[in-house]
């Protein structure tokens, strides 16, 4: 027996009983009594279960499959509910876990999501190739500017003198600069993102 305080002065008396006498009492057998102890689903005192609290915990704990078809009694609407989710709800939490992983596995396999390092990894990849690229325009084009410089001065009747003034390794700066300035633009929009 075990003294519990229902009131301000008053004291219950709460009978505690075996694991088979509850057993015998939820109309199961005593291995799945010893089961819901071990995991935790009702509760014991010095080796005795509280009937009332473990129909509660019982009730509460355990899956609807392993309910027997009749509970033994029915909880008192009065009493507190004991903190904790109900097994209910932990099986419906985990079922649209289940059901989250299952979509994304389902949209990785059809290809409509990538994986994230994937991405990073080619978007790193390209940003890189386009950087060689544009930083490779002055050493490809600055000939040919010049090239059009002197052609069209030449045209105009400017003199050849001032025509070989023209400095080719400061015009492939200038652009070079240029074309790195615009590189660290994008790159410190994309950061600002």
């Amino acid at each position: 027996m075990r003294e519990e305080a229902s009131g301000k002065f008053e004291k219950k008396i709460v009978p505690l009983v075996s694991i088979r006498g509850y057993a015998k009492h939820r109309g199961v057998s005593h291995t799945a009594v010893e089961k819901a102890v071990k995991q935790g689903r009702i509760r014991t005192v010095d080796g005795k279960i509280d009937v009332e609290q473990a129909d509660r915990d019982w009730n509460r704990n355990s899956s609807p499959v392993n309910k027997p078809e009749t509970a033994p009694r029915a909880a008192a609407a009065s009493e507190p509910l004991v903190a904790g989710p109900s097994f209910a709800q932990s099986r419906a939490v985990r079922e649209a876990y289940e059901a989250r992983l299952a979509k994304l596995t389902w949209e990785e396999r059809i290809k409509k999501l990538i994986n994230a390092d994937e991405v990073r990894v080619s978007a790193y990849n390209f940003s890189r190739m386009i950087r060689d690229r544009l930083l490779n325009v002055p050493d490809r084009v600055v000939g040919a500017v010049l090239a059009e410089i002197r052609a069209a001065l030449t045209a105009a009747g400017v003199d050849l003198a001032l025509i070989e003034g023209l400095n080719m390794a400061k015009v492939h700066g200038i652009m070079l600069a240029e074309m790195r300035n615009i590189l660290e633009e994008f790159a410190d929009e994309l950061g600002q993102r």
